[in-house]
């Protein structure tokens, strides 16, 4: 049996889970023709790409912890702690009145090609503003917010939201966004993962191929790794506007496909 479409659908969670031009139409294109997964296998490929992004901060994290009674990473951790908190509690409301995401392209395709123009407007309204690295309690609410609203329409981006989130209202640096922004998804996706892994198992799941999960959840977690690490030397020089335009023409893509009837 071969695993090349595991190993396609790895380096596909891994490149698009962190970079603000959403996983799950990629995900959803890419399993059209490859074939449907279950959901613990895309939850565990997730956990890799998770994975990966833990390693990249591990230091920064390590950091926050140990020094935990200066002021400084105090109220950088009560921060995170409230975007996390914000984003667990909706979320759990939204699972509780059944909300399903879409499992058809159209309305992902619409909300790449409407997040694409919305990056390109919120980057010239943070250019606008001083440059500021300060984590606020507005933008850490915003954030909370933030990773519903992306949890709620798929195409969106939970990066992408997040950290235009946190540089419209107030951390205008896009380093410090990304941080914040990355440092809030590792719990959340965390434990959005195991949620759900949870409910599968608790639903008994079987007849899994283990080693096709293996070989997608460790090449998520290595190709995540590289994504990331060229990211956030990409942002230090350039803006986002590549990525919206991708989205853009992306999302144009998926929606001459579904028209045409090849998708759906």
């Amino acid at each position: 049996m071969s695993y090349l479409n595991d190993v396609l659908l790895g380096v596909i969670e891994g490149i698009t889970e962190f970079l603000p031009i959403s996983s799950t139409g990629h995900l959803l294109l890419a399993e059209h023709w490859l074939g449907a997964r279950s959901d613990t296998y895309n939850i565990v490929i997730q956990a890799g790409a998770i994975l990966a992004v833990t390693l990249i901060y591990w230091r920064r994290l390590v950091d926050l912890a140990l020094g935990w009674r200066e002021a400084e990473n105090r109220d950088y951790l009560i921060k995170l702690a409230i975007a996390f908190g914000i984003t667990a509690v909706l979320g759990l409301i939204v699972k509780k009145l059944g909300f399903e995401l879409p499992e058809t392209v159209t309305p992902i395709a619409w909300a790449l090609v409407i997040g694409g123009f919305w990056i390109i407007g919120a980057e010239a309204l943070a250019a606008r503003l001083p440059d500021s690295a300060t984590i606020t309690l507005r933008v850490a609410i915003a954030v909370g917010l933030a990773q519903i609203v992306a949890g709620i329409f798929p195409g969106t981006s939970r990066s992408g939201a997040t950290i235009f989130a946190a540089m419209l209202l107030g951390t205008s640096n896009r380093a410090a966004a990304t941080e914040f922004a990355f440092l809030v998804g590792i719990p959340t996706m965390y434990a959005a993962s195991g949620y759900e892994l949870l409910k599968q198992v608790k639903d008994g799941t079987g007849g899994e191929d283990w080693t096709a999960l293996a070989i997608a959840f460790v090449v998520s977690m290595a190709t995540a790794f590289v994504a990331v690490k060229w990211l956030l030397g990409f942002i230090r020089t350039h803006r986002f506007t590549a990525f919206a335009v991708y989205r853009i023409v992306f999302g144009a893509f998926l929606l001459a496909l579904a028209q045409a009837g090849i998708v759906n």
